[in-house]
């Protein structure tokens, strides 16, 4: 189950959670697949807590690492709306703890 921040218990979708990031994608060159298998890697970490039932919360904090692997425009997208950024340097400082966090692998 998870728990909303309205205080609403629902089941674990993965449908839902596919939903959200095929909007993050809209435009991106992502397929259903890669999608798919996104959502299972969120089900299979939520599962893996072993929690009755998790905030919707930790859904999106599981969401963001495969997403943030996926597509780095679609990552920004949903943080942008999970995180509530709200300037310009909300964006910014988030691109460019995308771009320290490649510096080593591009090395």
């Amino acid at each position: 189950m998870v728990s909303k921040r309205s205080g609403v218990t629902e089941p674990f979708s993965r449908d839902k959670v596919i939903a959200g990031v095929r909007r993050a994608c809209q435009g991106r060159s992502v397929s259903e697949d890669s999608l798919a298998q996104l959502g299972q890697r969120v089900e299979e970490t939520i599962r893996g807590t072993g929690a009755a039932e998790i905030a919707s919360h930790e859904v999106g904090l599981a969401i963001l690492g495969p997403l943030r692997d996926l597509d780095e425009v679609a990552y920004l997208r949903f943080a942008s709306v999970y995180r509530g950024f709200e300037t310009l340097a909300d964006f910014e400082a988030e691109i460019e703890q995308l771009r320290a966090a490649r510096a080593p692998a591009d090395q």
